[in-house]
């Protein structure tokens, strides 16, 4: 027979029972407390160290561009009235990448006033290269829910790392974008966009190794409207722009993203700085699947910055963003008027 306890002592162990139950919710809600302090924290300092740097349209694009500057200088400089003096800065502005229609209508507008010397010269190309940069829209249009923008280009033109660097933008905008990685036919750039998704806590829709790029974009497209997504933005492929195949499939991909009532909003051709007149050829190219806009890269580099002047002068596209580094936040909107005081100092 069990032994009785007596009713006092029962009593106290019941209430020692419930005392340990008591602090054992505290303490789970202690650990829990913690560890949300933990994740926000954690979470605050991730989205602290993508953000965009906020920095001056062009400011950091001086580097590049003061080389050019010193070549006009000198050309203005030794400027005469001699045929040989004209066609020699001609060469100069030529030399800078921004072609030759650009180049030559600035000898003309500078020859009809008659000034001579860097001082006087200054401003009239300063006004005339306004002129050329003036009446482009530049916004970047997101039309629709979720809002489709596809990049293209040749490869290491830096166009995965751009896709990266425009979702980081869009998120500190406080969109939530999803990234489609189409280019299905280079495993790096899978790997790449799926080390920059994890950083900047974006989701990604990739295809298999030789999938249908339109596929894999019409299964991301799929998934940006399940998940809520504002914004889809998608990597292409980018082989060699002499490569028939290439236009077509990137033609097919945006007939695709563009059924079912949805609208493209921008098509971006991104473009390396550095390559100068042979961009253009590519630009050519890729007019064909609808190009809106110019993203142009690695303009903190050795690139020659006249190009800008080219893309719009002769190809009639925008430069609508500028990468002027590797960082998530070195995607600048492209600010035409800051590009001029870049070259040619603030007025």
């Amino acid at each position: 027979m069990a032994p009785v306890v007596p009713w006092p002592v029962a009593l106290v162990g019941i209430e020692m029972s419930e005392s340990v139950a008591s602090i054992a919710v505290w303490l789970v809600l202690l650990v829990v407390l913690v560890l949300a302090v933990i994740l926000v924290g954690a979470r605050r300092r991730r989205s602290k160290a993508y953000e965009p740097v906020r920095q001056p349209p062009g400011a950091t694009m001086g580097a590049a561009l003061s080389r050019v500057r010193e070549r006009l200088e000198s050309a203005w400089s030794r400027t005469s009235t001699s045929t040989a003096a004209w066609q020699e800065m001609e060469e100069e502005l030529i030399s800078t990448d921004m072609g030759v229609r650009a180049a030559r209508r600035i000898v003309e507008v500078v020859r009809e006033t008659g000034l001579t010397g860097a001082g006087e010269i200054r401003p009239v190309v300063r006004t005339e290269l306004n002129r050329i940069l003036a009446g482009y829209d530049r916004d970047l249009h997101l039309i629709g829910t979720p809002s489709i923008v596809v990049l293209v280009g040749v490869n290491g033109t830096g166009k995965t790392t751009t896709v990266a660097k425009l979702a980081s933008r869009l998120v500190a905008a406080g969109k939530q974008p999803l990234i489609g990685g189409a280019d299905t036919f280079r495993p790096a750039a899978d790997t790449q966009l799926r080390v920059w998704a994890d950083r900047l806590a974006v989701p990604l829709v990739s295809g298999a190794r030789g999938a249908d790029p339109a596929s894999v974009a019409h299964d991301a497209l799929q998934a940006a409207r399940a998940r809520g997504a504002d914004v889809l933005i998608v990597d292409t492929a980018g082989r060699l722009h002499t490569s028939h195949n290439l236009m077509e499939e990137l033609a097919k991909l945006v007939r695709v993203l563009g059924r079912d009532g949805d609208r493209v909003s921008e098509v971006l051709l991104v473009m390396d700085a550095t390559t100068g007149q042979s961009g253009l050829a590519q630009a050519r190219r890729f007019a064909g699947v609808g190009v809106t806009g110019v993203v142009l890269t690695k303009l903190d580099g050795t690139a020659k910055g006249g190009v800008v002047l080219a893309i719009e002068d002769e190809l009639s596209l925008p430069v609508k963003f500028v990468g002027v580094g590797e960082g998530s936040g070195d995607l600048l909107p492209f600010d035409g008027s800051a590009f001029v005081d870049a070259l040619l100092g603030a007025a």
